[in-house]
């Protein structure tokens, strides 16, 4: 004869998972921003979320899913949209101004995770390093992209170096990030952006009459 009450063993299933799975996705989050993937351990991880073991890896299944979804939920969250406007120089001049704002918001740790979330990984955490540097290249072609359709657009010269300009920029992102980590302000930072923006190539000029006659 039953007596009503669930075994032992499922009970004390159910009260590891009595957690707020978004909510500790959240702190896990922080807790890689913060301290990057190798460092953050599974035991500061746990003691942050406040779980236990078997808590985390029931919901999340191991540390680097846990990290995979973090990094889902930053994107989601945090992450810079790729260049957008009328011009190639005026999207990645908004990106930059987006950027120095979102570096240095107090209210979540300073630069971006997907730059810094690999920072001093070792042998065996590579396939993390990759994922991050896959991701820090894609937002580079994005912007390779949009030098590209302003030289399509005659709004850049013929000859310009798309991959240049655009390794450029994301070194700018890359500095801005560190400046972010060490303590350098919005403000700072918007002034890094600016001085970017100023190398930005001169449009080509258009041929005046006299030069057109001579061809």
């Amino acid at each position: 004869m039953s007596s009503g009450h669930p075994p032992a063993k499922a009970a004390s299933r159910r009260s590891r998972r009595a957690f707020d799975r978004d909510q500790a996705l959240a702190v896990a989050l922080r807790e890689f921003w913060t301290h990057g993937y190798e460092t953050t351990s599974v035991a500061s991880l746990t003691k942050a979320m406040g779980i236990n073991p078997p808590s985390l890896y029931a919901a999340f299944g191991d540390k680097r899913q846990l990290f995979d979804e973090a990094v889902q939920l930053y994107m989601r969250t945090y992450g810079a949209p790729p260049p957008q406007g009328p011009d190639a120089r005026s999207g990645i001049a908004a990106m930059l101004r987006h950027l120095a704002a979102d570096y240095t918001d107090p209210s979540h740790p300073p630069g971006c995770l997907i730059i810094t979330g690999a920072a001093n990984c070792t042998p065996g955490s590579q396939d993390v390093n990759a994922k991050l540097r896959a991701m820090r290249e894609e937002t580079k072609a994005a912007i390779a992209a949009c030098i590209r359709a302003d030289v399509d657009a005659a709004r850049l010269p013929a000859d310009m170096d798309a991959d240049g300009l655009a390794t450029f920029y994301a070194a700018v992102i890359q500095g801005m990030n560190q400046q972010a980590c060490d303590g350098a302000g919005r403000e700072a930072l918007e002034r890094v952006a600016d001085t970017a923006m100023a190398a930005w190539p001169e449009a080509p000029h258009p041929p005046t009459e006299r030069e057109g006659n001579q061809e």
